[in-house]
Order: C-alpha cells, then sequence, then structure tokens
C-alpha cells in the first residue's frame, strides 16, 4: 500500500513555510482533490472539476487559549504551495460523508458562520478511506479538546469508525513547551497519546460492554460490520412486531378500553350541547353590552364637543366684541399729547382684532360667517376712521410746527449775529408721535405718502430758510478785497500780482457753511428715515460716527447703498423723500460759491479741497443725498475754476493778434506767479483740479507763443528762445515738486535747446558760408566719387582748397567778433548772451572738427588749421 500524504514530511514542511509568519503549527497535513458541489435536481449534491488542493490542521496557543484552523492550500503555476483560504474549527457544525459517492472517500463541512449558505459547500475526496478516516478523526478530536464540542457527523458508521481507531493508530505532530525562555520543540508521539478515542466521546462505557458481549455472540469477521448492522436492524423490527402481536392477544382487555372510551364520548357529545346554549346565551348578552357601550360613547363625545363648542364660541365673541372706549377714542377721540397713550392702546387693540380675524389666525370655517364678515367690514371702517383722523392731524401738526418756528426772527441769523440751526425741540415735539407714526403704518401702509410728503415739504421751508440767511449773513460778515481777476492779460502795477491780498476768510466762509449745515442735513436725514418708519437696514444714530464715535463736521450717514432685497421699494420710497427734502437747498451753498468766485476766482481750489475732504468723510457711512449734494458742490466748483482757465486762455490767445511781438510776452512770468498762487491754495492736493488747468494753460501758452513767433521768420528762433528761456527761468522751483509742470519744463526745455541750436547754426553759416559750403560740396560727391578723386574734380582741386581756406580763416577773428556782435544785437535778454556764446563756440568747433577731418581724408598734403589752434584762438576772444 501506498505511503499516506499524511506521513509527508517534505508536504508538512512546505506547508508550514507558506503559512510561516502566522505563528501557527501544522498538526496533520494532507492531500485532497477539491469539487464544487451543485444541487441536482434529485436534491443530492454532485460535483465536478477536481482541483488539487492541501488540507492542513493547524493550532495557535495564546497563553491558555487555544485557536484551531483548518488551512486550505493551493499549488501556484510554479508549482509552490501557497494559501488560499481559512476556515476557523470553532465555527464547523457539520460534517457529512457523501453517501451516493462510490468510494466513499468524499466528504463536505459545513461552517455556521458562512455569508451564503445558499452556494453548496465544496467536496474533499481523499486517496482512500484510511486518509478520510485519519484526517476526520484529527478534526474530531481537536474540536473536543479545544472546544468542548463535536460538530454533528453524518453519513459515517460510528462502529466502522470505532474499529479502524483501534487498528489504526498513526502518529501526529503535537507541540510541547520547554522551560521559560525556549521555544516550541515539536516532537513524534502517537495520536493515542493525543486524542481521546472515538468510543470515549461517541458511546458510553456500558454501551461499549453492551457492545463488546454483542460482539462475542456472534462469529463474524471485522470487515462484516455492514452485515452485522442489518441484522441488527431486522432483529430489532422483528422485537417491535412482537410487542404488537401480544397487545392483540389480550382481547378482554382491549373491550374494556373500548367500552370506557364510549362513555366518555357520550359525555362529551351532551357537554358540547350545554357549551353551545350557554355561548349563544352569551353572544346576546355581549352584543347588548357593546350596543349600550355604542350609545354611551356617543352620547359622551356630544358632550365634549358641545363644550368645546361653547367655548369656541366665547372666544370667538370676545374677538367679536369692540370696547366702547375705543370705539370712542378712534372715531371721535383727540390726538393732543395727553391722549396719545390712549390712542395707542386702541391702535394696538384694533391691530391684533384684524389680525385675528383673519384666515391664518382663524379657523377657516369661522371666516364665512356672516357675523364674522359684518364685524369685520365694521373694524375696517373704523380703522379707516381713524387713519383719516389721524392723518389730518399730523399734517396740519406739522405745519403748524414748521410755522411756528419761522414766526420766530430771533430763530435765524441776523445783521452782525449768525445763529447756528437748533432742531432739538422741533424733534421732540415730533417724537410725541413716532409710536402713532408706527401704528398708522401697521393699519394702513398707503397713508405714510402724505404724511412724508407733508413733514418733507415743510421741513424743506425751514431748512431752505436758515440756509438763506445763514449765508446773507455769512457773506456780509466776511470782509476780504477783491483780487484781480485778469491775472494774464495787460500791464502789471506796481506790486499788483506780486502782493496780493489775503482772501483766506472766503474759505473759513466755506468751511463755516459745510460745518454747520452739514451734519445738521445728516441728523435730519437720518431722523427722517426712523421717524416715518422706513424699513430700511439699521441706520447710523444721529450724533454718531459709524466707528461709534462722536460725529465730526465731516460725517454723513449710510441711507442709499442698501443691499437688503426685502427694502429696496421702501429705499426707493426713501429715496424720494429725501430729494423733497433736501429739494433746492444747495442753491444757497451755490451762492456762498459764486461769491467767493467773484472775490478771488483761485480760491476755488481751496474750496474743491474742502469739499473733497467732506465726501470721503462720508465713503465710510455710503453717504446719501448730502453726498449728492456735496457731489454737486464739487462739481460747480469746478465748473467755476475751469472758467476762470478758460478766461485765462482767452487772455492768452488776444496776444496772438498784435502783428509783431518782441521780447517777453507779459503772460509768461504772470503764469508763474499765479502756479506759486495756485499751489498755495492745493497745498499739495486736489491735484486733478490744478494739473487739468495747468495742461490746458502750459499748452495754449506754448500754442500761442508759436503763432506769434511766425509772424516775423526772422526773428523766430530769437523769440522762441528767449520767452522758452523765461518759462524755464520762473518755473525753475515750482517744477521741482510739481509733477504736471515738471513735464511742461522738460518740454520748453527741449523746444528752447532747438531754438538756440537753429539760431547759432543760422549765425555760423552765414559768417563762414564758403567753408561750409565747400565741405557740403565734397561730402555730396563722397557717395559716387572715391576720396583719392575728389581733388581731381573741377572747383575741389588743392588749388581751390586753399583758396576757400585764405578766404575764410584769414580774418578768423574778425568774423568771430562779427559773430558776436551779431549775436548780441539779435538779443533783447542780454543775460542769455554768456550761455549762448559758449554754445555758439561749442558748436562752430564740432563743425571745424569735422572739416578737419575730410580735408586729411580728402587733401593728406595740404596743411590746415589745427583744432587746438582754433580753440585757443577762440577761448582768447
Amino acid at each position: 500500500m501506498a505511503k499516506s500524504s499524511a506521513d509527508d514530511e517534505e508536504l508538512r514542511r512546505a506547508c508550514q513555510a507558506a503559512i510561516e509568519g502566522s505563528k501557527q503549527k501544522i498538526i496533520i497535513s494532507i492531500r485532497v482533490a477539491k469539487r464544487r458541489g451543485i444541487w441536482g435536481k434529485s436534491g443530492k449534491l454532485a460535483s465536478y472539476m477536481a482541483k488539487p488542493r492541501v488540507l492542513a490542521l493547524c493550532l495557535k496557543s495564546e497563553g491558555h487559549k487555544k485557536q484551531a484552523f483548518l488551512r486550505v492550500l493551493k499549488y501556484s503555476s510554479g508549482g509552490v504551495i501557497e494559501p488560499a483560504k481559512l476556515y476557523k474549527l470553532k465555527h464547523l457544525s457539520r460534517v457529512e460523508v457523501i453517501t451516493n459517492e462510490p468510494s466513499g472517500c468524499t466528504f463536505t463541512m459545513g461552517f455556521d458562520n458562512l455569508s451564503s449558505q445558499s452556494v453548496a459547500p465544496p467536496q474533499w475526496t481523499m486517496r482512500n478511506i484510511d486518509d478520510r478516516n485519519r484526517i476526520l478523526f484529527c478534526i474530531l478530536n481537536v474540536c473536543k479538546e479545544a472546544f468542548g464540542r463535536l460538530p454533528e457527523v453524518v453519513g459515517i458508521d460510528v462502529v466502522e469508525m470505532a474499529l479502524w481507531a483501534k487498528e489504526n493508530k498513526p502518529s501526529v505532530i503535537t507541540q510541547k513547551n520547554q522551560q521559560a525562555g525556549h521555544g516550541p520543540v515539536s516532537t513524534r508521539v502517537a495520536e493515542s497519546d493525543l486524542k481521546v478515542t472515538v468510543e470515549k466521546y461517541l458511546i458510553s462505557t456500558a454501551e461499549e460492554d453492551d457492545m463488546e458481549a454483542l460482539l462475542g455472540s456472534y462469529v463474524m469477521g471485522i470487515g462484516e460490520a455492514e452485515a452485522f448492522s442489518a441484522r441488527l436492524k431486522r432483529e430489532l423490527l422483528a422485537l417491535e412486531a412482537a410487542n404488537v402481536h401480544a397487545m392483540l392477544e389480550s382481547e378482554p382487555l382491549v373491550e374494556e378500553v373500548l367500552q370506557g372510551l364510549e362513555a366518555a364520548t357520550h359525555c362529551v357529545d351532551d357537554m358540547d350541547e350545554w357549551l353551545g346554549t350557554f355561548n349563544v346565551k352569551l353572544r346576546h348578552i355581549r352584543e347588548d353590552i357593546e350596543s349600550i357601550e355604542t350609545r354611551n360613547n356617543k352620547l359622551e363625545m356630544h358632550s365634549v364637543n358641545n363644550k368645546a363648542l361653547i367655548q369656541e364660541l366665547d372666544k370667538l365673541l370676545e374677538r367679536l366684541c369692540v370696547p366702547s372706549e375705543y370705539a370712542t377714542c378712534m372715531s371721535r377721540g383727540k390726538f393732543d399729547e395727553a391722549r396719545m397713550t390712549q390712542n395707542i392702546e386702541a391702535c394696538e387693540w384694533l391691530t391684533g382684532a384684524l389680525r385675528g380675524l383673519e384666515v391664518p389666525n382663524l379657523d377657516s370655517t369661522y371666516g364665512n360667517m356672516r357675523a364674522v364678515k359684518e364685524k369685520r367690514a365694521e373694524l375696517k371702517k373704523l380703522k379707516a376712521t381713524f387713519v383719516r383722523r389721524a392723518s389730518g392731524f399730523l399734517i396740519k401738526y406739522f405745519a403748524n410746527l414748521v410755522d411756528s418756528v419761522m414766526s420766530d426772527k430771533n430763530y435765524f441769523s441776523q445783521r452782525g449775529q449768525l445763529k447756528q440751526p437748533d432742531h432739538a425741540d422741533l424733534r421732540y415735539k415730533c417724537r410725541i408721535y413716532a409710536h402713532l407714526l408706527q401704528h398708522l403704518k401697521s393699519l394702513d401702509k398707503n397713508c405714510l405718502l402724505p404724511l412724508r410728503k407733508a413733514y418733507c415739504s415743510s421741513l424743506n421751508l425751514l431748512l431752505r430758510r436758515e440756509a438763506r440767511e445763514f449765508a446773507n449773513e455769512l457773506r456780509a460778515s466776511t470782509k476780504v478785497s477783491i483780487s484781480p481777476t485778469t491775472w494774464l492779460e495787460g500791464s502789471p502795477r506796481g506790486n499788483q500780482i506780486g502782493n496780493s491780498t489775503d482772501t483766506s476768510g472766503l474759505s473759513d466762509a466755506y468751511i463755516k457753511m459745510l460745518t454747520i449745515f452739514i451734519p445738521l442735513l445728516v441728523d435730519e436725514s437720518s431722523f427722517l428715515a426712523h421717524f416715518m418708519c422706513f424699513e430700511v437696514p439699521a441706520l447710523v444714530p444721529p450724533g454718531v460716527g459709524a466707528n461709534g464715535n462722536k460725529r465730526g463736521s465731516n460725517d454723513d450717514l449710510g441711507i442709499m447703498n442698501m443691499d437688503s432685497n426685502d427694502s429696496k421699494a421702501d429705499l426707493q420710497s426713501l429715496n424720494e423723500s429725501l430729494q423733497d427734502l433736501l429739494d433746492g437747498i444747495h442753491e444757497d451753498f451755490y451762492a456762498v460759491v459764486d461769491w467767493a468766485y467773484k472775490i478771488d476766482p483761485l480760491r476755488c481750489i481751496s474750496m474743491h479741497l474742502i469739499t473733497e475732504r467732506y465726501l470721503s468723510g462720508q465713503q465710510a457711512d455710503a453717504a446719501g443725498f448730502v453726498r449728492v449734494l456735496l457731489g454737486y458742490l464739487a462739481s460747480k466748483i469746478s465748473l467755476q475754476f475751469n472758467r476762470f482757465v478758460d478766461e485765462a486762455c482767452h487772455q492768452i490767445e488776444r496776444n496772438e493778434h498784435n502783428v509783431r511781438q518782441m521780447g517777453i510776452l507779459p503772460y509768461i512770468p504772470r503764469f508763474a506767479t499765479l502756479a506759486i498762487r495756485m499751489e498755495q491754495y492745493a497745498q499739495g492736493q486736489s491735484r486733478d483740479l490744478v494739473d487739468q488747468a495747468y495742461t490746458k494753460l502750459v499748452s495754449i501758452i506754448f500754442v500761442t507763443l508759436e503763432k506769434v513767433a511766425q509772424t516775423d521768420p526772422k526773428t523766430y528762433d530769437i523769440f522762441l528762445l528767449e520767452n522758452y528761456a523765461a518759462f524755464l527761468n520762473s518755473l525753475y522751483d515750482v517744477a521741482n515738486f510739481v509733477p504736471t509742470l515738471a513735464k511742461f519744463y522738460q518740454q520748453a526745455s527741449g523746444a528752447y535747446e532747438e531754438a538756440c541750436m537753429r539760431h547759432i547754426n543760422m549765425l555760423i553759416h552765414s559768417q563762414f558760408e564758403r567753408l561750409f559750403q565747400f565741405a557740403r560740396k565734397i561730402k555730396d560727391l563722397m557717395f559716387t566719387v572715391s576720396p583719392e578723386e575728389i581733388q581731381f574734380q573741377l572747383g575741389l582741386s588743392k588749388m581751390e582748397f586753399r583758396k576757400m581756406l585764405k578766404s575764410s580763416l584769414s580774418g578768423f577773428d574778425k568774423s568771430i567778433a562779427a559773430m558776436h556782435k551779431k549775436l548780441q544785437k539779435s538779443l533783447t535778454s542780454q543775460e542769455l548772451l554768456p550761455s549762448l556764446w559758449e554754445m555758439c563756440k561749442k558748436a562752430f568747433m564740432d563743425k571745424y572738427v569735422g572739416i578737419t577731418q575730410l580735408a586729411a581724408r580728402i587733401y593728406p598734403t595740404e596743411s590746415i588749421p589745427s583744432v587746438s589752434e582754433i580753440r585757443n584762438l577762440l577761448a582768447s576772444l
């Protein structure tokens, strides 16, 4: 017989190597064939596709706790054993040997933790019965030792298993722990030393003795276990048949039993009739009780419903009742301050009563009742009456309140006395009716429109009167001299321009106007938004800035740039009311601006700077119509200043009509004085306004200068260079710190140098015309003739060259003196002569250096005065 794979040490070592690192030790490993079972039509398992596998039984010890595993290992493509599946034996619930398999070597194992029990378990086929019994025997022993229980065993004869266990005692590998500090040692021991035999666990000792006695009475071989089992079954059937026969032979006893059964049957029938009668009576009684209970329940329900109905009707009657004191107050009551508490209470009651009769707060079934409809109509009529009376009273109240203030002349500014408007008392009297306005809005939102118009119209009259009187007295009390308005025209009279009068009082007056009225208008706008119940986001309270600090003179209120979509309609209404409130007040501010412009147009710069400061202070609060007013003021000031700049430009353009101009135009130095004065007013700010004025004025100065110079071509360059020089000299200091003027300074400097070079070149060519014409002919001929052949050309021979030098340089000192005299005679500003003469000498030397280089190339054998000689000669003159 071939050696079993369970004794193959190489197989066991390969399996141990495959699970290395798992801390598990293999007890037994055996080769099997795996088939996947399928359920056939007969309900039995069929199998197919056998695959070679290795079953390995493993143990893992963790202290006193033992774990047992059944591993399935497979062969890889290279023939190496590797783990495939792992089963825990504690979940093994069933071991079944396939009975319809002829060899009897195939079995299945069932585990109670498998996720899908509908899938047929795999079938494991051994090489022979011994291998099957050996692996099953080992599995059962491990389950008993490790878990104290055995799985269900099906399809295998217990007697056959016991006999096989006695005859076969193969050795297995176990583990024995050495002393502390040493690892496990594998030893070979007999299975009988480890295991508990099958007989010990499957049958008791008494049963075992009886079985041995029974087996001893039969002479049978070990291999006839099936015949022995069949014989035992036949004898058991024979014993059961004998017992039934003995019972049938005792006839008297059977008859007596039958009689007793018949008597019991009659008693049962009588009892059944009595019970049927009782059931009928009980059913009738139960039906009567149910009918009584039903009627009682209905009566109780009626009682509860009637009580609830009475309560609801009482509540409805309370809603429909109108208190007489409220009705009288709303229909005929007064609106003086003493009765405002009663009016507010009446409004609150009316609002609650109307809200209580609406469908959300009132059951829809009540909403269609005639009494409710009539009461709702009565309340609406009462509401309309009260709203009409309250609106008429408030409209008259606002008008009378403002009229009483305007009739007091001491309230406004008078001659010799400027008074700052104070609306504290006016606002206090208006706040008396603030709660009334809120209730009017809740009752009828449309009634606020005429109230807002009346309030804004009345207060607008007061604000305009205050601004007009304040502006008039402000102009009358400010004493300043009128500054010249023709800055760039006519001849200066004495020190009129240099010593201009001090007009700072104009700026002070403008600042005082803004300081007094801008915070007033801001506070009035805020009070309007709160007092007239506009639904806009929370506003900054009057007198407090956006950062929580006390409002200064240049703070505004955020009432324009709202982001809430829910308040857009009310925001538009607020803007319309603000427009009515501040309508026309800008005219009094314009009057102050026009008055200051007439006295000193340049004060527009400082006023524009002041207005920009106020505007920048409003940015944090997203200013509303007060910011719009400041924007109008800034535009008005810019318009007036541009008007002054345009008049100055017209003054400059008038010089174009003078046919002959000599020397420096008068507006050149005056512009420098004007620029210095403008920078004093600008104080380094308001650059856009001032820079635009500079751009327009300087551009027109340069254009006019060119046009005037073109009237006389002979003095064109002299006229330009003298005026550009005057422009540069007068603006030198200012251009150092004004970028716009620095740009024009560079432009004028370039034009000055160009005019100087044109004039100097004209003087040089007129004095040494033959010398430079000879050089020009040579340069023109060099494009077509080589330098060596030029001296052989007609008019360019060496003889001609010597004659030209003699005539041009023989009286060089006299020619230079004549050129200096001509330059001096052409200039009207003699302070320019030294610089121009230096430029003239430098330009002549540059040209002469070119001539000497040309002569050395064309006439190398001819002698010509050297550059150093001519330079020394010029220096000595």
